[in-house]
């Protein structure tokens, strides 16, 4: 006879945007998603609030391309069921502890759902299945390109239609933030140059909360507003609406409830924000473009999904040598000098610069005057605290 499967119980949390779902998502948690396709960068924002289980209503590999979330929460021990359909986001309400017993959730000892559970085996199997269909991905790839170049030349081209802004970035570098691959590390890895040359920093939707939390502060803040905190939106940057190419612009809608309609600009444009954040910083003059966490391999793209690959593709030709693409520089770039070895190199460096003063007649009368005056300070205060002779 087969074992039992094990229970696991836990809160459900419920969203239909993974983003949005993690800012609420506690450890032990069950998170109940509606996410097809789980990329990287949900896997490790989910993967960061230690939930006990993720609960998908969709297909967490379609099949579309082997994309990588699957894998990263299955490794890290999170259960992870896929197909559950949709009545689940209807039959659980959020807040309701839950209980999940092998591929069965149930609620109250009710089976509400049945899906399926994944493991190393079935995920191995439906990324060989996804990696046969990259060819055809490539084809809309490539039917998405011409057809964005085409609608947008004469943004990609001249710059026409970039909206004018009051933050200089002519001739300064500026820092384009997404919260994306390695975001980070990647921050946390380039604050010399922060430091050093104080680049405009420009947050792209949530990026601009990642450049709060590491210290600094956003010039501007480029997105269509639905995953940026209202702390961010009024830390006094610029705000840059991306609007639909009709003008239409729903996040203007958020900005004008929170009382900064007034003074926010709309850039309407296909293609992603990150996008037209780069083609705005080039277009105004910035010397050197910065980018963390930003898309630019073949899994990044398809992780955008095919309506994003174009306009980052040709938006990276657009820019060209002036972008420097930050992504991996905290794995190429480590500290290989511990706290612990830096002291033993200065105590070797001050040991060595007593030797050297100790060799030459100089350097023994300086050791000698300043031992003396060592001698004089410890005396004295001995003095002060010995105890003083009284008359009788």
């Amino acid at each position: 006879m087969s074992a039992a499967p094990t229970v696991v119980t836990g809160t459900a949390r419920l969203g239909k945007r993974t983003k949005d779902l993690t800012k609420r998502l506690h450890p032990g948690d069950i998170a109940i998603i509606d996410h097809e396709d789980i990329d990287r960068v949900a896997a490790e924002a989910l993967l960061e609030r230690h939930p006990a289980a993720v609960l998908n209503v969709s297909a967490s590999t379609s099949g579309r391309y082997p994309n990588a979330g699957p894998r990263i929460l299955v490794d890290a021990g999170i259960i992870l069921i896929d197909s559950l359909g949709s009545e689940v986001f209807e039959d659980i309400r959020d807040g309701q502890t839950i209980a999940i017993s092998g591929r069965e959730v149930l609620l109250e000892g009710a089976l509400i759902a049945e899906g399926i559970a994944q493991d190393d085996d079935s995920i191995t199997a439906s990324l060989e299945i996804a990696r046969e269909g990259l060819s055809e991905q490539l084809e809309l790839f490539a039917e998405n390109t011409m057809e964005y170049m085409l609608r947008e030349r004469d943004l990609l081209l001249d710059g026409i239609g970039a909206p004018d802004v009051r933050t200089v970035l002519d001739g300064r570098p500026v820092l384009i933030v997404v919260r994306g691959y390695h975001y980070k590390e990647d921050l946390a890895t380039l604050r010399p140059f922060l430091r050093e040359n104080r680049p405009i920093i420009i947050g792209v939707d949530g990026g601009a909360d990642a450049v709060l939390e590491a210290g600094f502060r956003p010039d501007m803040i480029i997105g269509d507003m639905d995953s940026v905190s209202d702390r961010a939106l009024r830390s006094g940057a610029e705000l840059v609406v991306h609007a639909y190419r009709d003008g239409r612009a729903p996040g203007l809608e958020r900005l004008e409830e929170l009382g900064l309609g007034d003074d926010t600009i709309l850039f309407p444009a296909a293609g992603t924000s990150e996008d037209i954040a780069m083609l705005l910083a080039d277009e105004k003059g910035a010397s050197v473009i910065v980018a963390v966490g930003t898309h630019g391999t073949l899994e990044e793209f398809l992780d955008k999904g095919r309506a994003g690959m174009s306009s980052t593709f040709l938006t990276r030709l657009r820019i060209g040598s002036k972008l420097v693409d930050a992504k991996g520089v905290s794995r190429l770039y480590r500290q290989r000098i511990s706290t612990f070895q830096l002291v033993l190199l200065a105590l070797a460096g001050l040991a060595a610069l007593a030797v050297a003063l100790w060799a030459t007649p100089g350097g023994q009368a300086l050791v000698q005057i300043l031992g003396a005056r060592l001698d004089g300070m410890l005396s004295w205060f001995t003095m002060l605290f010995s105890p003083r002779a009284t008359g009788s």
